[in-house]
């Protein structure tokens, strides 16, 4: 998912799939331990997934503290 879709969606969405991705990252660690897990590139995608997601809610924390901080 790119990162401006990302933004299009609402927080509690982007919280949703952030805890998704994190338990998919988990079932795919889980499955390279077993050595069940055949393409390993999975790995970094569901990283890489994890990080954008939470970039972005880290984005939106730090609006709404600018935003409290100014009024």
């Amino acid at each position: 998912m790119k990162p401006a879709e990302i933004r299009a969606l609402s927080t509690e969405d982007i919280q949703s799939r952030l805890d998704d991705a994190r338990e998919n990252y988990f079932k795919l660690r889980f499955q390279f331990a077993t050595g069940q897990l055949a393409d390993h590139s999975q790995l970094q995608i569901a990283r890489r997934e994890i990080a954008r997601l939470a970039t972005i809610l880290r984005e939106r924390e730090l609006a709404a503290q600018i935003k409290v901080s100014e009024a």
